[in-house]
């Protein structure tokens, strides 16, 4: 099945992985609207809401616009949804991709901040959602798909992850999921997460370069949400995992997900919530001892002037 002529509005659409997704519907012949804060060159983070539209028309979209939206303000998330229904004539795929993060411990986790994500991520996620479905409700084959992981309650996460960070995240989840039930039959929603972490501007800012080394490509996440996306609407209310899809819906074998690596010299780095809390610990308390050595190594180079 392909999105030829669909209509996608993508919250936070004008980087990294929102962006991928918008991208791989545009090569279809798919209507793309992204939703983003960024309408001017950020200084720290790449991609406005106009330049995620102009790579997405050069990928094939049959037309595309950016509307520079504050997800926290409910007349700016209308004025999205009012602008792609203007443009294209209604709504068929909603990506709530818009998120916030912060892993701080309950004692430094700021009041702002804990604020920012659950307005955002579940409130925001919400809210756009139920501005979208009345038009949604009108498509032939609609979808929503919320990037938020599975619902794991192994405490470890929760502290791994920083509560406040994963009760918003999860919130998305519980959206999707209480959403599909009740409109089972007529809209489909689905999650999607990671197995692995993706190079994005976020992993550069948390992990830096040896973050980005340990990551897969924002394709994997992708080319797995193309194939949610292509499904009929009874498919839903799923909390899918990139990984998986590859290796039981895409055909595809372990040796074919090396193509999605940025180093194949790292090993790759687990995400939150999927799989062992405990593979994830030891991964960054190893990434700490690696980063410790690499820092005492160049401040032993500086001191003694070699290099």
């Amino acid at each position: 099945m392909s999105l030829l002529g669909k209509t996608l509005l993508v919250t936070g659409g004008s980087r990294g992985i929102g962006l991928a997704i918008a991208k791989r519907a545009a090569k279809d012949g798919a209507n793309i609207v992204i939703g983003a804060k960024t309408a001017t060159p950020h200084p720290k983070l790449p991609g406005t809401i106009h330049s995620a539209a102009e790579e997405c028309l050069a990928a094939g979209a049959g037309g595309a616009i950016g509307v520079q939206t504050d997800i926290l303000d409910d007349d700016a998330t209308q004025r999205l949804v009012d602008a792609a229904v203007s443009e294209f004539g209604g709504i068929d795929i909603l990506i709530n991709n818009a998120s916030a993060i912060d892993n701080s411990g309950t004692l430094e986790v700021k009041a702002k901040k804990y604020a920012l994500m659950h307005g955002i991520n579940a409130r925001g996620t919400f809210w756009t959602s139920k501005l979208a479905l009345p038009h949604l409700l009108k498509a032939e084959n609609p979808h929503v798909l919320n990037l938020s992981p599975p619902l794991d309650l192994d405490p470890r996460w929760f502290k791994i992850g920083g509560v406040a960070y994963t009760m918003a995240k999860y919130n998305m989840s519980m959206s999707a999921l209480g959403m599909a039930e009740e409109f089972r039959g007529q809209v489909a929603f689905n999650c999607l997460w990671p197995r692995t972490a993706i190079a994005t501007a976020a992993i550069d800012l948390l992990a830096g370069d040896l973050g980005r080394k340990a990551s897969r490509t924002v394709d994997i996440m992708s080319d797995t949400a193309h194939w949610i996306l292509t499904q009929d609407k009874a498919v839903t209310g799923n909390t899918f995992v990139d990984e998986t899809i590859c290796l039981e819906q895409l055909g595809m074998t372990e040796a074919d997900l090396e193509k999605y690596r940025v180093s194949t010299m790292v090993p790759l780095m687990p995400d939150f919530y999927v799989g062992d809390a405990g593979e994830l610990e030891k991964y960054i308390d190893a990434a700490r001892k690696m980063q410790g050595a690499a820092k005492a190594a160049g401040e032993f180079t500086k001191k003694f002037g070699f290099g």
